[in-house]
């Protein structure tokens, strides 16, 4: 009787590879080794050759007649390329087809000194690094609009909240400003991803160099790396350039988020500040008055999703082996890949919704006059003009929010005797009381570095657009 053993052989095969193995790894592997790393490869494949020619491990003739071949195989139609139980990968069949142009012996001499692994590490960094170019590049253009935005409202009052509250009056200037320096920090973090992901680590061959007097400095220049990762070892088995592009993806992603969200509570009907564009809403197929904000609701998903492909990278090499390991490979790789151009996407979305946003200034205003929240400045006035301890200003300003409260009145509703009989021994001015309940002298007030008085954050604008 046929065991269940021998039935699954005959099916999936005894030798490598198994069909399983085939359909479920190899053949995935090579498509996105396909879509992702085809031009890295070719560009290695002439740098070393290049290199090698120039230190006279290969002659000059060879070193052409491979460069030549490389350069007629690269021109065939990737899409084309299907995997083949011959090859275990796209690094192998590519050798097969430099071979059938310029012969098996002289394909295989392409490879002195240089292994799949140092190979690999720099199609990855490769790769990686322009989407972190394209990354930085799209993020710089989206802070320039938020900024852009910023000088427009550096004297548009609004509410400000904090744990989820009406605090404070500020404007959307001041508001914008904060999202930008949010913004360009995250830049930073990817600029600093850049530099350690941009580093050679071509002539650390299997993990320990080679015994050819191979010029590693020299494939610096020739790949366009800033550097070289000097040990070897390190070259091939620390890894850490992906986790540092997976936490500067995770940042910008998670910042961006946030700020992504507040833009939505102010789009909502019932808050009502701000306005995107025809362009980026979309009706409801049943309700003819919605104008749903779905640019920002996708780039809200898209986010959180880029996020969580960083937050992948970062699960897939806890406690793995520091060494040369399949897991910071071909099944790690896409993660970053597909997290960057998640990112790319939000980042070009939200410049658009941000460069065409109208924001409605007179319901802002009026938000900013409700909710006692300049009752603060009574406070202040009350310890720094009529000689009240702060403790005790802070005290008498609480009896007032309260007292308000109770008979469901905004500050700008009650007129000052009645708030001098509520403190019972402090006479307030009308201007001082009128000062105090105006959002816009509340804003006008803080003139402190970062403050929100216009000249103020005209200045921050200033020095951000001039670099400092």
């Amino acid at each position: 009787m046929t065991t269940e053993l021998e039935k699954f052989q005959a099916q999936d095969g005894k030798k490598f590879p198994g069909k399983t193995y085939v359909e479920e790894l190899l053949k995935p592997v090579f498509n996105d080794q396909k879509e992702h790393l085809f031009d890295a490869m070719f560009l290695i494949h002439r740098a070393h050759t290049t290199m090698l020619m120039e230190q006279g491990i290969l002659t000059v003739n060879e070193g052409n007649t491979i460069l030549s071949g490389v350069n007629e195989v690269e021109k065939m139609d990737r899409n084309l390329l299907q995997y083949s139980e011959q090859f275990e990968d796209l690094f192998f069949l590519v050798e097969s087809e430099i071979g059938k142009v310029i012969g098996d012996e002289l394909a295989g001499k392409m490879h002195i000194a240089k292994s799949r692994n140092d190979m690999g590490e720099a199609m990855y960094r490769i790769v990686l690094r322009d989407y972190l170019k394209q990354l930085i590049a799209d993020t710089q253009g989206l802070a320039e609009a938020i900024l852009r935005q910023a000088e427009a409202h550096v004297e548009t009052v609004m509410p400000a909240h904090t744990h989820t509250q009406p605090a404070q009056a500020t404007t959307f200037g001041h508001y914008l400003v904060a999202i930008y320096d949010n913004v360009t920090r995250d830049i930073t973090r990817l600029k600093q991803a850049y530099q350690t992901v941009n580093q050679s680590p071509m002539g650390a061959a299997a993990i320990t160099t080679s015994g050819f007097p191979i010029n590693r400095e020299r494939m610096v220049e020739l790949l366009d790396f800033d550097g070289l990762i000097e040990n070897s070892y390190d070259a091939i088995g620390t890894g850490d350039y992906l986790i540092e592009s997976a936490q500067a993806l995770i940042s910008v992603m998670t910042n961006m988020g946030r700020w992504i969200q507040e833009l939505l509570r102010m789009a909502s009907k019932e808050v009502d500040l701000l306005k995107v564009s025809d362009a980026y809403v979309q009706i409801s197929s049943i309700m003819p008055q919605k104008r749903n904000p779905v640019s920002m609701e996708h780039s809200r998903a898209l986010a959180s999703s880029a996020a969580a492909e960083g937050l992948a990278v970062i699960h897939m090499l806890h406690n793995t082996p520091y060494g040369d390991i399949n897991d910071s490979e071909d099944d790690l790789q896409p993660h970053l890949y597909a997290g960057f151009k998640k990112a790319l996407r939000v980042t070009r979305i939200m410049r658009a919704v941000i460069i065409t946003l109208e924001f409605n200034k007179e319901r802002a205003y009026q938000q900013a006059r409700e909710n006692m929240i300049t009752i603060t400045e009574l406070a202040d006035v009350l310890a720094r003009d009529y000689g009240v301890s702060f403790r005790k200003a802070h005290h008498k300003a609480s009896i007032i929010a309260k007292k308000a409260t109770a008979n469901k009145l905004e500050l700008y509703e009650i007129p000052v005797e009645t708030i001098n009989a509520w403190m019972e021994d402090v006479e307030l001015s009308l201007d001082d009381w009128n000062a105090i309940i105006d959002p816009r002298q509340f804003v006008e007030r803080r003139k402190v570095t970062g403050g929100t008085n216009p000249d103020i954050v005209r200045q921050m604008i200033q020095k951000r657009k001039n670099g400092v």
